[in-house]
């Protein structure tokens, strides 16, 4: 027996840039918005919340984030001097 769904006709303001970057990256998987958004409430239902964890960032990160934006404290490292690190 087939099922059908109930299908219902929403507005959502969305940041243009992050639109258009989600599109990029959910095109990979062979899904639009309307998909990812149905993806996403199913999954808010079965956690009867927000189905990720969500935190603020205390000072210390905030102050992080932004020198690297900036640029500050920032110095260029080869992915084979960052495997050796890891490594070590």
């Amino acid at each position: 027996m087939a099922t059908t769904m109930n299908k219902v006709r929403t507005n959502v303001y969305l940041d243009l840039d992050i639109k258009s970057k989600a599109q990029e990256i959910l095109s990979q998987y062979g899904i639009g918005l309307s998909d990812a958004f149905n993806i996403f409430l199913a999954q808010t239902v079965l956690e009867r919340g927000i189905p990720f964890q969500i935190k603020i960032p205390n000072k210390k990160t905030k102050e992080t984030i932004l020198e690297a934006r900036n640029g500050v404290n920032m110095s260029k490292i080869s992915l084979d001097d960052l495997k050796k690190e890891i490594d070590t």
